[in-house]
């Protein structure tokens, strides 16, 4: 019997050689999935713009504008793990509470007076700001103030699609009622202290809003003192405060800064990150291709693509991506290439979206 005789027989079995597939499971080294692509501020506030004339924040549920990766086109994929959005709320404007089992992270990146509640208390978000909202809990936003507020979404929904674990449900209420004063968890957790007798363990972090003026102070005083890294200059990753850990099991969140002069030496990494660009500007070269980012850019570094940043001024860059969960299971890798002799500045192409 030939090979594909045998394969057709078997076929009516359901099952077919590994023999014949066995190189694409286990591959020598990861394959580059998503591609590198950039969606610059001013595309995103003008399409936003139209966004908000055509819906409502209470009939979409959630004003969003989901960015997608081309190599995912019709998945609401920005990488083969992570799922990415922007987001806007109006003046006056409430995104109905609801949960489901993707936890989410967000950006703040304009506007003056939005809120998020969750677990029954709400905090103020302000630019810059890091916002979590863990699996399976109720959370709502709002904009009291004059001006319309934006933000980077950032959910595993990938994630829980594979293992089918999905849930949601609505709240009863359009906004949750507030059962503790806003601050409540940040003067708990956040100041290097915590209840005594706090039971508080599990998945989900009991801080859920990191605001942007205590990661800017601790950027400048680790500047102050540490040699930036040749890669990333000076890289802080949020931590639970319960436990070091990422707030979020499936994802990791990242704010760094790159002093002025800044030239980095090219690396390669296996989780595919999302970035945007928090103050400043930033030459980044992946592949061969090479962009500079502007405040407020979003754009993706697929995994186990090489790269290298460069910055003429200091620059703030956020970024989150699926690391924690790659190294919960033992399969994250870096690898720096300190022979590269390309650099940002060469070879520009435009990937704007």
């Amino acid at each position: 019997m030939s090979n594909n005789a045998f394969r057709d027989h078997i076929a009516h079995d359901n099952m077919t050689p590994l023999w014949e597939v066995l190189r694409g499971l286990t591959p020598r080294e990861p394959k580059q999935t998503a591609d590198p692509v950039i969606w610059r501020a001013e595309t995103i506030r003008q399409n936003m713009k139209m966004a908000c004339e055509v819906i409502s924040a209470e009939d979409a549920e959630r004003r969003v504008l989901v960015l997608e990766n081309p190599k995912f086109q019709g998945k609401s994929q920005i990488t083969s793990s992570l799922y990415a959005g922007i987001q806007m709320i109006l003046p006056g404007e409430v995104a109905p509470s609801h949960r489901h089992t993707a936890s989410a992270l967000r950006l703040i990146l304009s506007g003056q007076g939005g809120f998020t509640t969750v677990h029954g208390e709400k905090v103020l978000m302000n630019p810059g700001d890091f916002v979590i909202t863990p699996t399976n809990v109720f959370h709502d936003h709002g904009a009291q103030g004059t001006e319309p507020v934006m933000w980077l979404d950032g959910l595993d929904v990938p994630v829980v699609q594979m293992l089918n674990a999905g849930f949601s449900a609505d709240d009863p209420n359009l906004r949750q009622v507030l059962t503790r004063p806003t601050g409540d968890s940040n003067a708990r957790f956040a100041a290097g202290l915590r209840p005594v007798g706090d039971t508080h363990g599990g998945p989900v972090s009991p801080l859920f809003h990191y605001p942007y003026s205590r990661t800017r102070a601790a950027l400048e005083q680790l500047s102050l003192v540490d040699e930036w890294d040749a890669c990333n200059g000076f890289k802080l990753m949020f931590t639970n405060p319960t436990n070091g850990l990422s707030p979020i099991r499936s994802m990791g969140a990242f704010m760094q800064m790159f002093p002025a002069g800044f030239k980095g030496t090219s690396f390669r990494e296996t989780d595919g990150a999302v970035c945007c660009v928090v103050e400043g500007s930033l030459r980044v070269q992946v592949g061969d291709q090479t962009w500079t980012a502007c405040k407020d850019d979003v754009f993706v570094l697929p995994g186990w693509a090489w790269r290298c940043f460069e910055a003429d001024e200091q620059c703030v860059l956020f970024s989150f991506s699926d690391r924690p969960l790659q190294e919960h299971l033992g399969f994250w890798r870096s690898e720096i290439n300190p022979s590269a002799t390309t650099t940002p500045g060469e070879n520009h192409e435009n990937l704007s979206v």
